[in-house]
């Protein structure tokens, strides 16, 4: 067993058959040659299958609205990038010397979309069990420390909006750093009666949470 091939077993549970998938699921579009993009397509899907499955089981008494508050912290980004620092993935990933230089495998992007990429090349290399079995072992923990539904910072921001009157919530990208591989975004948030709010992140939906965020925060004081 190669290097890589013992790196996927430990990390996903799955001894591979074909590992150039994921050799493919590892490399970032700066290394050059085909690159995760297509594997993190799928391989959101199948997380995606697998969480809504698996909430729809575990809350039997649960409204919808409950279980997408739950679902949508589970799937996203930040979560499959703390995945993916708990098995190791960053000293996988195979990068350009710019991408390198400039510290992408601390990116929650990043990270995060070599998960998703490892999760489609197991379903590929291992079928929907494997995939279940690793989604499972590796989200159960983030599951368990939700006692209650959180509520995104977005549809927070919305409900309180609408409660007072005031109007739809109205983002708007300000800004845009970094390298291209590793970019941050800066957004404004604005509710006509309730003020506005600026805040960044790696992704304009990152640095749109992370401004209602801050936009509740304030009109809570």
């Amino acid at each position: 067993m190669s290097p890589l091939g013992d790196f996927i077993e430990q990390a996903l549970g799955h001894r591979p058959s074909n590992t150039a998938l994921f050799e493919q699921a590892l490399t970032h579009g700066s290394h050059g040659g085909t690159s995760y993009e297509r594997l993190e397509f799928l391989g959101d899907r199948v997380l995606g299958l697998v969480m809504a499955a698996w909430l729809y089981e575990r809350f039997p008494d649960e409204e919808e609205g409950m279980m997408s508050r739950r679902y949508n912290t589970l799937v996203a980004r930040e979560t499959c990038a703390d995945v993916g620092r708990a098995i190791g993935v960053p000293a996988q990933i195979r990068l350009g010397k710019q991408a390198r230089e400039d510290r992408a495998t601390g990116s929650d992007n990043v990270v995060g979309d070599v998960v998703e990429g490892l999760i489609g090349a197991l379903f590929l290399d291992g079928g929907l069990e494997k995939a279940k079995a690793f989604i499972r072992n590796q989200w159960t923990p983030f599951l368990d420390n939700q006692r209650q539904a959180p509520l995104h910072p977005k549809s927070g921001l919305q409900e309180l909006a609408a409660a007072k009157n005031w109007g739809i919530p109205v983002y708007e990208t300000i800004g845009r750093s970094g390298a291209h591989h590793a970019p941050t975004f800066r957004v404004r948030v604005t509710v006509r009666g309730g003020g506005e709010s600026e805040a960044e992140g790696s992704s304009k939906q990152d640095a749109e949470t992370a401004a209602a965020a801050a936009l509740l925060e304030k009109l809570k004081n």
